[in-house]
């Protein structure tokens, strides 16, 4: 087994993380009682009790309703810089983050109230850490096309300091095609394009993401191993999937981490990278996912390297930045061997 330490300082970016779903149950309690929200919950322990989830929408509702303790920007702030330390503690020294305005705009909270509270983080994260971040716009896909439309007008103002676009939220019944024209006018912006698919939808969902939506980058993409044609056209694309274990585990897309298919993805040649979704609600942050797939799979020194190579291969960092990772994490990984 591979010595925990060594998954801790290894260098990684973490490409899939839902700022929302860092949301930790103490924090979640302190910002209602700063905010004078009310929650459907009485202790910390109740909340954690809840966190048992047979399916993505049990997951999806609890989400929502612990998102509702977000109201300033020093929420956003606090929220931000409470996942940022974390990461940096488990080695990360570059993450995209994923935020859903939609969750909170329907709520009367600003865009820009959002907004600037997450940036705000990210100065902090960069000084004190020397942490990278990007930020990544997700629309809801249970919502309509309309409404991503709005949220893309609304982000307008703050368009230089957003890397990207995703497609979150409940995935069946919604596919990738629903959304393909607000996609076209990000991407005329100049916006990368990412969104979930095949986590819980078919593996025609990917293809959608493909062929459709025209994604740089695809999150979750289990389902794609159900299709060999598939799974070798991502291979030859060198399409990055980011992959999330324990999210995986929780919400029952695999029934045992020993059953994960991590190790499968990259012996097909596939850009599997490690992260953690949700992590608050999931069981556990990158370090994690690392720690759990490599016990469960008997993943090596080298198998994790190449994921931690694919994290920054599959980033939208600039090639002189990826370069410069890529040695450091070259020469961390010869120290230690």
């Amino acid at each position: 087994m591979t010595d925990p330490d060594f998954i801790t300082g290894l260098p990684k970016a973490e490409l899939h993380l839902h700022i929302e779903g860092s949301l930790e149950p103490e924090l979640m309690f302190a910002l209602a009682q700063r905010n004078q929200v009310a929650i459907p919950f009485a202790s910390v322990e109740d909340v954690r009790a809840a966190y048992n989830f047979s399916r993505l929408q049990d997951f999806l509702d609890l989400y929502y309703a612990g998102a509702d303790v977000l109201r300033t920007a020093q929420d956003f702030h606090d929220l931000a810089a409470a996942y940022f330390d974390r990461a940096a503690a488990d080695g990360v020294v570059h993450a995209e983050i994923m935020f859903d305005p939609q969750t909170h705009t329907a709520r009367g909270i600003a865009f820009e109230t959002v907004i600037t509270g997450l940036l705000s983080a990210i100065a902090e994260a960069e000084a004190k850490h020397g942490m990278t971040v990007l930020l990544i716009m997700s629309f809801l896909r249970h919502l309509d096309e309309a409404d991503a439309f709005a949220t893309l007008e609304a982000a307008e103002p703050w368009l230089e300091r957003i890397a990207a676009v995703g497609l979150d939220s409940s995935e069946l019944g919604h596919p990738p095609e629903k959304f393909a024209r607000v996609f076209a006018a990000a991407r005329a912006k100049g916006l990368k394009l990412v969104a979930h698919a095949g986590e819980e939808g078919p593996p025609d969902y990917v293809l959608q993401a493909l062929d459709l939506i025209g994604v740089d980058r695809l999150d979750h993409g289990n389902r794609s191993l159900e299709d060999p044609l598939l799974v070798t056209r991502l291979a030859r694309m060198c399409m990055t999937l980011t992959v999330c274990p324990l999210s995986n585990l929780k919400l029952c897309v695999v029934g045992d981490m020993a059953e994960h298919p991590i190790d499968q993805m990259l012996r097909a040649g596939l850009r599997a990278t490690i992260n953690s979704d949700d992590p608050a609600y999931f069981g556990g942050y990158v370090g994690d996912n690392y720690r759990a797939v490599a016990a469960a799979r008997g993943l090596d020194r080298g198998d994790l390297v190449a994921l931690a190579r694919n994290s920054f291969l599959g980033s939208f960092l600039p090639d002189a930045a990826v370069a410069e990772h890529l040695a450091r994490l070259d020469a961390y990984a010869e120290a230690a061997a």
